[in-house]
């Protein structure tokens, strides 16, 4: 694979995609840093800096231009001409979104021969777009069919497909693609290239025979895929989709005999009334618990719960690598630990730095945690064959389909988890059941996994593991109150969107070792004086980043705890996600994640009282003991290195 550090991905030190894609730096040019240029626009005098395209010109005066290949998080491409604009004085109409503004210029977007333009370009890509919008995922939903219907395309004039180019690729349990209705825009080759540097897809071929193709044409399911969905989110049309289970979790709530449960993860509660015409950032989380009891689930828990479990678990692990490394003198204890929430990232992990698998933490995701326990302690519990449970989770991510689908997510004798739904496949669902959202009431989750707390809650948004890990280790370790380091419990250096960031925290007074903890620690003078760096980082291009820094031997090498999360923004920008996405949308989500977090009583994962009763009821050997190692945990081969 070639190198790719020039990519269009940001980290702390660089400026956001969505600015440096559609600027040219005007470095030591005759026109001079910080210089303004006019363009007349329309009729309309307008002075822009140097180097702005044409677009955003557009953007500025109110203008709108019409795109498909553009997108604020990846880079110029220019290819699909949609957005073409007419230049007084030249030939040939522009792609406004690839011209910088280097001088005064004159620019008509909408006259004559530009709409003739757009509507000739509109017809050849419906000459080749095979399919029947009626039954498209995408209908009222399609870039191709919302220009088309506003250029009022309303015949086929250089005819239309009879019969499908290509084979749909169902192979995946994740993304689905059918290059039948690929407008070739490369969205998705430079998504997965550019923004996330897998690199499964290319244009290949030339003239009338280019398509997006895998690595010599192969399934999805035998490439490097990690299955995160950014393609998803960023094809304009339904050239890729999620691999929707739907049709088979109605038939469970149909079958009398089956008791079907659902988990709900927070991002998809920040972000599914979106699905019903609302703005980006209203959370819906207790009207979909309404929803979801009249779709006909029998039990609707929180996601966030097993979070807190998690964060039990991982913090406990990472303490136990600590003292392996600092008192034990282990030479085998791993350390810096990462985070295995992301199916994507551990994916990832598995696909291009395999040597670093033993520092990815044994712990399962939430969503695999839940499943263990739904299947073993529930089904106890409530005196339930595990065999008639079904559960499903509802999730931002396309990854969680694969990662429930992994055949060594069996720990509690069945699957545990035997669907995964996106935010996208449950709107559908709620609306084939006549529900409108917004307007239900507010209900609870249900006992015994609604009890929850704000920790679980920003697990959804990049750096939110990391806080709320940070939240619970400060007082484990520390003995104080989190609120006496960071203001209202917000760990202000691990949040936002910048690609890398990066934290030392010192630990200076210690505490003693909390009941839950005594059965492996005496104290913790060990960690008296002691610096914990952490680092997080979303999108697999950072990812690489921090790995590659790691293999050097350079600043990350030298950190504890590291979060990574596959997609940008972390879980709130997801491969389910509503459509479309961008960074002003993935921040209003995040705001809604964290509004949430100030508003719950408790705000710490060891103060759950649910998750306390668990360990007291059934994980009596507490975290990291035998039995969560045996559900929670993925296991370990004769060398010591973990199976996924």
């Amino acid at each position: 694979m070639p190198d790719r550090t020039h990519d269009s991905h940001q980290d702390s030190s660089r400026a956001p995609v969505s600015q440096r894609s559609h600027t040219v730096q005007a470095a030591h040019t005759e026109t001079g840093i910080g210089a303004h240029v006019t363009v007349r626009l329309d009729g309309r005098d307008i002075k822009v800096p140097f180097g702005t395209t044409i677009l955003d010109v557009a953007r500025k005066a109110g203008v709108r231009i019409p795109t498909l290949c553009q997108h604020d998080d990846l880079c110029i491409a220019g290819v699909c001409r949609i957005c073409v604009v007419e230049i007084e004085g030249m030939r040939t109409l522009q792609a406004s979104c690839a011209y910088p503004v280097t001088q005064p210029i004159t620019v008509n977007t909408h006259t004559r021969k530009v709409r003739q333009a757009r509507r000739h370009i509109l017809d050849l890509m419906l000459a080749n777009h095979y399919g029947e919008c009626y039954s498209c995922w995408r209908n009222q939903n399609c870039e191709l069919q919302s220009l088309a219907d506003e250029y009022g395309v309303d015949s086929f004039r250089f005819g239309h497909p009879e019969k499908p180019r290509y084979e749909k690729d169902t192979s995946s349990y994740a993304v689905i693609r059918d290059m039948n209705k690929c407008i070739l825009c490369r969205r998705c080759v430079r998504t997965c290239i550019d923004l996330q540097e897998v690199g499964v897809l290319e244009a290949v071929d030339r003239g009338d025979k280019t398509s997006i193709s895998t690595f010599m044409d192969k399934p999805l399911s035998e490439v490097i895929c990690i299955n995160c969905g950014q393609c998803i989110n960023r094809c304009p049309t339904s050239a890729l989709a999620a691999n929707d289970p739907t049709d088979e979790v109605w038939e469970a709530i149909d079958d009398p005999k089956k008791h079907v449960v659902i988990q709900t993860a927070p991002s998809p509660r920040a972000a599914i009334a979106e699905c019903f015409g609302m703005p980006a950032g209203t959370a819906l989380t207790f009207e979909l618990n309404t929803a979801l009891k009249q779709c006909g689930f029998d039990r609707v828990f929180d996601t966030n719960f097993t979070a807190d479990l998690t964060i039990l678990e991982e913090g406990t692990e990472l303490l136990k690598r600590l003292h392996a490394a600092l008192v034990q003198k282990d030479p085998s204890a791993t350390v810096p630990q990462f985070t295995s929430c992301s199916p994507g990232w551990v994916k990832y992990l598995e696909h291009f730095y395999p040597e670093m698998i033993p520092n990815l933490s044994s712990a399962k995701s939430p969503q695999q945690m839940f499943g263990a326990v739904i299947k073993t302690y529930y089904a106890k519990l409530h005196g339930i064959d595990p065999k008639d449970i079904v559960t499903v989770a509802l999730m931002p991510c396309s990854a969680k389909k694969f990662e429930c689908n992994r055949p060594e997510m069996c720990d509690s004798g069945f699957k545990d988890v035997d669907y995964g739904l996106t935010t996208r496949e449950m709107a559908a669902m709620i609306k084939e059941a006549g529900i409108d959202l917004p307007r239900m009431p507010k209900t609870d989750f249900d006992s015994p996994f609604g009890s929850a707390t704000g920790s679980g809650v920003i697990f959804g948004a990049t750096g939110g593991v990391m806080e709320a890990a940070l939240r619970t280790v400060i007082e484990l370790v520390c003995g104080i109150k989190v609120e006496n380091l960071f203001d209202h419990a917000r760990v202000l250096p691990v949040r936002g969107f910048e690609g890398i960031k990066y934290a030392e925290l010192p630990i200076g007074a210690v505490g003693p070792v909390p009941d839950i903890l005594k059965g492996l620690f005496k104290d913790w003078e060990w960690l008296k004086r002691a610096t914990l760096k952490v680092a997080v980082a979303h999108g697999t291009a950072n990812a690489k980043k921090v790995l590659d820094d790691i293999k050097a031997g350079g600043k990350f090498a030298q950190c504890h705890f590291i979060e990574f999360m596959a997609c940008p923004g972390g879980c709130i920008g997801g491969g389910g996600q509503p459509i479309p996405t961008s960074p002003e949308i993935r921040a209003a989500r995040a705001r809604a994640i964290y509004s949430e977090d100030e508003a719950y009583p408790v705000r710490k994962s060891h103060e759950n009282p649910a998750v306390l009763q668990l360990y007291s009821d059934f994980l009596t050997d507490g975290p990291c003991g035998h039995l969560s190692h045996e559900l929670l945990h993925t296991g370990y081969t004769a060398r010591g290195k973990y199976i996924y």
